[in-house]
């Protein structure tokens, strides 16, 4: 049995063969099949952190494969009055068929998955995003940038440390680029230069943002403030400056570059207004894929369970 923790626990194959799954499902679906691949199965989804994206994709997802979507916030279960996550744990994992969980801690993640019988999915972790860099590579994929040479700008938080995964496995060039203060975790950059040696990826570490960018085939980025640094907000206002992915800095990649965004978007601060716009498509593209690129992955995980 697999669990889906972080993309540094899974190998480039691996992550095709889902990447593959997903096309195919969505194939499927625009041709207005609904291919039953998880008929009767429940996914548990756990949400300490709420969210729009992660909980319609994933609770329309498992329905579309023929399953039931389960929605359990912390104020709805034991965990949210005390309950250790293990117990939580063997409760919950004895009375369905996947769990996904969007949490703070990664350990909190682990600890359910070292207890969990079954599969148990990274939603989010204050650490990494790997549904997010499916859904990113996916895209990417669909837009024709399938080699391509991506630049991360700004927090270097759990989208650059899962960045850092996905090029690092599966090969490709990524430049990140964050103020002083905001580096990824070095644990995290150590590992997927490991990665990276193995598979042929290239990763490009520092702090100028036009550097990061200039001849780029992608650029993303995500919101300065995360779920629970609201108090940071005025202070991060401040060290982010110049770092705001504008007109001037896109034109600095080439000239048919992507920019990605997770969402939400705060425009004005990572991203301006007009750079959203124009690349609209693209982004909201992304959105959409998160329910294809999910769905590729619970179809692969609950695969290597029957196994």
């Amino acid at each position: 049995m697999k669990h889906f923790l972080t993309l540094s626990d899974f190998s480039k194959s691996e992550l095709q063969q889902m990447i593959d799954l997903a096309f195919e499902i969505k194939k499927q679906l625009k041709e207005g099949k609904y291919v039953p691949y998880m008929q009767n199965k429940t996914l548990a989804m756990i949400f300490e952190k709420s969210s729009t994206r992660t909980r319609v994709s994933f609770e329309t997802g498992i329905y579309q494969l023929g399953g039931t979507g389960l929605f359990l916030s912390s104020r709805d279960i034991q965990l949210g009055r005390g309950e250790p996550m293990k117990d939580t744990a063997r409760v919950i994992s004895r009375m369905v068929d996947m769990v996904m969980i969007r949490t703070f801690e990664q350990s909190k993640l682990e600890e359910f998955a070292k207890y969990s019988k079954v599969p148990v999915i990274n939603g989010l972790t204050d650490s990494f995003h790997p549904v997010q860099l499916m859904t990113d590579y996916m895209t990417m994929i669909e837009f024709g940038k399938t080699n391509p040479v991506v630049a991360y700008i700004g927090d270097g938080n759990n989208m650059a440390h899962s960045w850092l995964y996905l090029a690092a496995i599966m090969g490709f060039e990524l430049r990140v680029a964050t103020p002083k203060g905001y580096e990824c975790d070095e644990s995290i950059v150590n590992r997927a230069k490991e990665l990276a040696d193995e598979n042929g990826g290239k990763l490009i570490i520092g702090y100028d943002p036009k550097e990061a960018v200039s001849g780029a085939d992608v650029v993303t980025t995500d919101t300065w403030v995360s779920m629970g640094q609201e108090e940071e907000k005025e202070k991060r206002i401040k060290d982010f400056k110049g770092f705001m992915v504008d007109t001037n800095m896109m034109s600095l990649a080439k000239d048919d570059a992507l920019f990605l965004h997770c969402l939400p978007a705060y425009r004005g601060y990572e991203v301006s207004e007009e750079v959203f716009e124009a690349h609209a498509d693209e982004i909201f593209s992304e959105a959409e894929n998160r329910l294809h690129a999910q769905k590729g992955i619970m179809v692969w995980l609950d695969r290597q369970r029957d196994n």
